[in-house]
């Protein structure tokens, strides 16, 4: 997207959306309005939690933000958001949570959202603080802890799968070295070559709608038989 669309870099920029308020609007309303926050999870989703329920999913590290394994079914227990994701938001000064449902609903009269949590400790007063979707934008740092926890998980799993990703993002792709010399089997499923398939013990280059189930469906059923 960025490559075809440089000019909306400009919606998660962390430095316009702190230092003025028309990027701000700009951007929350880019946001509601994009395909990213109506869209719906899929059958490749539908499968990871269909791999979760058969206990066979300790980690779902995603570079996506659109919170679309979260509809699907997947807890927050195996998600690492490494990016942020849209589904919540919080106040930059307060650190209070919003689900990013609301003020999209009210985007319409509020279209510059300020913290209404009342401070104790200053008179009740409101924070009004700038309320921020939790994705990670241009600018800002990984969620803490997101990556330890990714890195940790990956390396101690039975297998590593891929998918969907040509592993030139970092500090995201560095997971797939850091399991291959734990000597995790790495399974690459992505449509074009990627930065890492000379490490991989599997390739699948088929669409990720139809060998992502599959693949569950043949993972599960080995469990089963085994």
């Amino acid at each position: 997207m960025w490559t075809k669309h440089p000019d909306q870099m400009q919606v998660y920029d962390i430095e316009a959306f702190l230092h003025s308020k028309a990027a701000r609007e700009y951007s929350w309303r880019w946001q509601k309005e994009s395909p990213v926050w109506k869209a719906q999870p899929g059958i490749a989703h539908k499968a990871l939690a269909k791999l979760e329920e058969a206990g066979m999913l300790s980690l779902l590290a995603t570079q996506n933000f659109d919170a679309l394994h979260e509809k699907a079914g997947n807890s927050p227990d195996v998600i690492v958001n490494l990016h942020g994701t849209i589904g919540s938001s919080h106040c930059m000064t307060c650190a209070a949570p919003y689900r990013t449902s609301d003020i999209m609903d009210q985007l319409d009269q509020v279209s510059d959202p300020h913290c209404r949590r009342k401070l104790h400790y200053q008179g009740d007063l409101p924070c009004n603080g700038l309320i921020k979707t939790d994705v990670v934008y241009f600018g800002e740092a990984l969620p803490e802890g997101a990556m330890e926890k990714s890195l940790r998980l990956s390396t101690q799993a039975d297998q590593l799968w891929v998918i969907g990703s040509t592993l030139e993002v970092f500090p995201a792709a560095s997971i797939v070295p850091a399991a291959a010399q734990a000597g995790v089997p790495i399974t690459i499923m992505n449509m074009g070559r990627t930065r890492y398939d000379r490490l991989a013990k599997r390739l699948i280059r088929e669409p990720i709608q139809d060998a992502l189930p599959k693949l569950v469906e043949e993972t599960i059923a080995s469990e089963q038989a085994a």
